[in-house]
Formats: structure tokens, C-alpha cells, sequence
């Protein structure tokens, strides 16, 4: 699976931005598509995932502020985020991944990073 990621940029804290994540297979041949973050200095965490069903998960961080959505028919999933604070800033990663074999082995794969800056 390939992904393509788009949008991101610099905004004032308070302000909204949009990233979106384009894969090149149908999003229903992957378990779940989603995005990763990961600021200077620290780990790549889970900001937002979509399952393969419509289920989705969100960081404590991010709950109320960021909405994951996808649409099927493009196989994108987007992550609208408001009210942007200085600590989202991060370079955002589009994550899809597939469970496969007997052992339902993971298998992740990744888009290029897409920077979020939010200025104080």
C-alpha cells in the first residue's frame, strides 16, 4: 500500500488545519488507516486511527479538538484539527496497516511526513 499525504503547514494557535492521506488500495483492504505524529525529541505517538469497520480511536490529547473521517470512494482518510495548540506541532505521519497471515501478523506501512507548525 502506498500513501500519500497532503496538507499540514503553519497556524496560530486556535487555528485549524487539514491533513489528508491518500492510499492506493481500496481502504477496505487495509485493517485500519490512521495518523501518527511525532514532535523533536520525542516518540512517534498515535494521534488518530480509522478502522476497517468505521471505529475510530483518538489520543486523550487530541479528543474534542481533532476528527478523523475517510471516504471510501477516494481511499483517503482525513484528520481535521481545531484548535490547534503549540505542543500538536509535530510531523505528521499517515499510517495504514494490515493483519495477515494465520497469526494475523501486523504489517504497517507509511506515508511521507507532513509538518504541523502552531505558532504561540
Amino acid at each position: 500500500v502506498q500513501l500519500q499525504a497532503s496538507g499540514g503547514g503553519l497556524v496560530q494557535a486556535g487555528g485549524s488545519l487539514r491533513v489528508s492521506c491518500a492510499a492506493s488500495e481500496s481502504i477496505f483492504s487495509v485493517s485500519a488507516m490512521g495518523w501518527y505524529r511525532q514532535a523533536p525529541g520525542k516518540q512517534r505517538e498515535l494521534v488518530a486511527s480509522v478502522t476497517w469497520g468505521g471505529s475510530t480511536n483518538y489520543a486523550d490529547s487530541v479528543k474534542g479538538r481533532f476528527a478523523i473521517s475517510r471516504d471510501n470512494a477516494e481511499n483517503t482518510v482525513t484528520l481535521q484539527m481545531n484548535s490547534l495548540k503549540p505542543e500538536d506541532t509535530a510531523v505528521y505521519y499517515c499510517n495504514a496497516y494490515k493483519l495477515m497471515g494465520p497469526t494475523l501478523r501486523r504489517y504497517d506501512y507509511w506515508g511521507q511526513g507532513t509538518e504541523v507548525t502552531v505558532s504561540s
